[in-house]
């Protein structure tokens, strides 16, 4: 009868037809006394009703028959509240808590309940009584969340550490529940009581795993010289902990930190005896060099081909080579006898597919587009829903829109747009909006062709090109909303070519002539940097703090901030 009058009950009590589920749940606890799921409902049932003395019954009935069931007296505190009369309520929830000191066994039943009517202060005293009585267990969770529902964060970032200086391998849940409140802002009052905590507890009681908190916190506010830091004090008291520095590397490159990336890439090629990772680490070094403009980068690529080989365990040094030969060099023809070279190396279908993706663009580059859809198709339809085939899909969708084929390259953005790679995702949303917002309306054009074929050019670095194409924008879709996608890709390619001052020119029209301000955060960081890269600090912040003051919920707004202190003098 249960098994099927309690799922009936449950509908009725949730559709507020309580006095329905009231008769249900009445034979539920006449057949189960003591389950306590059934009576909790039935007692809600007579609560909605207002028939608190029948509450009072039941409940005194149920402690005289069995004195042990002291987290009665908890339900029996809440039905006074429901009655408006609140002395009544804290003397039983008082009475209830006292109680696990005799009987610890229904402590945590008493301490939830509490925390379900909102005696936040109170449950955490009866999880405390609890774990007196029971050292072994741990409540440590459970206060932090209260905490956090408190709003008392140093409380709740004080008990998730204590949680993992007791239990350790509760270390990645205390990193999910606390990156709800951590944001990339080192200034935020919750970054800021999360950091004291662990210092104070990195005083006390000096672990390893304070070191990887803070290296972590550090990681989410993209300060990864300071993570290195902790990171480099981690390796010190274990010489097997390279992995979360190669991580940090990475981490640190993606996010244009290329001064931590190198000093973390040339760390591991200090310590590490494992080739695999010193072939990992010489990659990035290679790209860190191509990022920043060194000079003889071919003589740093044949220096590590001369040490490590052409091989299988090469193969991403050797993509990277006909990326750099291709983009910097302008010898695609060259690129591709590479990229052929390598696949008679690779043993693996992602190995294939990542050099298929190069090939791809190379092939893009030299404006075969048919065949450069063949390579990606084959990767998409090899590897479905790897990221691999993500990145695919993605260059499907940027070919088919340089070749002016809008319709085919927006169904591939759409379904890129939730993409599992939130990278892959943002750039499909912005490629989406590209064409959503100025595709042609009935036949008549747009300047969108003239856009996608300005955007094909600045990819195969024919950027003088790329600008005439922009020029005729102007001329012929003056005033148009496309006008101000125009300018800032102008501004962007002028960039792209250093000439700083004119893209400051540039981009002061896109502000001037944006009426909507759609990409004015954008202009105002784009500007702010150029003046830092031009020695122009207090041109600088004017501009950053444009951000921070006329644009707060821009995605700059923090590195914007930080700039600005920094440029500011301030000790960050």
């Amino acid at each position: 009868m249960a098994q099927s009058d309690y799922p009936l009950a449950e509908n009725y009590y949730r559709n507020n037809e309580y006095e329905k589920a009231l008769q249900i749940y009445q034979k539920l606890v006449d057949k189960s006394p003591y389950n306590t799921t059934y009576i909790q409902r039935l007692v809600d049932c007579y609560q909605e009703l207002n028939r608190f003395s029948s509450v009072d019954s039941l409940l005194t009935l149920k402690q005289k028959k069995n004195k042990k069931l002291t987290f009665y007296n908890v339900l029996l505190g809440y039905n006074y509240e429901r009655q408006q009369q609140p002395e009544k309520a804290i003397k039983l929830y008082k009475k209830a808590i006292k109680s696990i000191d005799k009987n610890a066994n229904y402590g945590t039943t008493i301490a939830n309940l509490l925390k379900n009517y909102n005696q936040l202060d109170l449950a955490i005293e009866a999880y405390n009584a609890t774990a007196k009585k029971r050292p072994k267990s741990s409540y440590g969770f459970q206060i932090a969340q209260i905490y956090g529902e408190k709003g008392d964060f140093p409380k709740m970032f004080e008990s998730y550490i204590d949680l993992v200086d007791k239990i350790p391998s509760r270390l990645k849940t205390v990193k999910r529940y606390t990156a709800q409140y951590i944001t990339d802002d080192s200034e935020s009052e919750i970054n800021i009581a999360f950091k004291k905590a662990l210092l104070r507890k990195s005083a006390s009681n000096p672990k390893a795993i304070w070191n990887s908190l803070l290296s972590w916190l550090f990681v989410q506010q993209k300060e990864y010289n300071k993570a290195l830091i902790q990171e480099k004090a981690l390796y010190a008291r274990d010489a097997d902990e390279l992995a979360s520095i190669v991580n940090l590397g990475e981490i640190a490159f993606f996010n244009n930190d290329f001064e931590t990336a190198q000093k973390s890439f040339e760390f591991i090629l200090d310590k590490t005896n494992y080739p695999d990772e010193k072939v990992n680490a010489h990659l990035y070094l290679l790209k860190i060099a191509i990022k920043q403009e060194v000079p003889k980068i071919e003589d740093k690529f044949e220096t590590v081909f001369s040490e490590f080989g052409k091989n299988e365990n090469t193969l991403p040094i050797q993509v990277e080579y006909a990326n750099y030969v291709t983009f910097v060099k302008n010898e695609p023809e060259n690129a591709q006898e590479i990229l052929e070279e390598a696949m008679s190396y690779a043993k693996s279908k992602f190995q294939q597919a990542r050099i298929k993706l190069k090939l791809g663009d190379v092939l893009v580059f030299t404006g075969k587009f048919n065949q450069a859809l063949i390579y990606y198709t084959q990767i998409q339809s090899k590897l479905k829903s790897h990221p691999l085939a993500q990145q695919a899909r993605f260059k499907v969708a940027q070919t088919s829109y340089f070749k002016g084929d809008f319709a085919w390259a927006k169904a591939q953005l759409k379904v890129l747009k939730g993409s599992a790679t939130q990278l892959i995702a943002n750039d499909a949303v912005a490629l989406f909006l590209t064409i959503s917002d100025n595709e042609p309306k009935d036949s008549i054009p747009s300047g969108l062709k003239q856009i996608a074929q300005s955007d094909l050019f600045s990819f195969q670095n024919k950027n003088a090109e790329a600008l005439a194409v922009l020029e005729e924008v102007f001329v012929d879709f003056g005033g148009q909303p496309i006008e101000y996608e125009a300018l800032f890709k102008k501004g962007k390619l002028l960039v792209k070519l250093k000439k700083y001052d004119e893209a400051i020119l540039t981009f002061a029209e896109v502000v001037a002539n944006d009426a909507e301000g759609i990409y004015n955060d954008d202009v105002y960081y784009e500007v702010a940097e150029l003046f830092n890269k031009l020695n122009k600090p207090e041109k600088a912040q004017e501009y950053y703090q444009k951000i921070i003051f006329e644009h707060p919920s821009s995605i700059y707004l923090v590195d914007a901030r930080k700039k600005f202190r920094k440029l500011r003098g301030d000790d960050i």
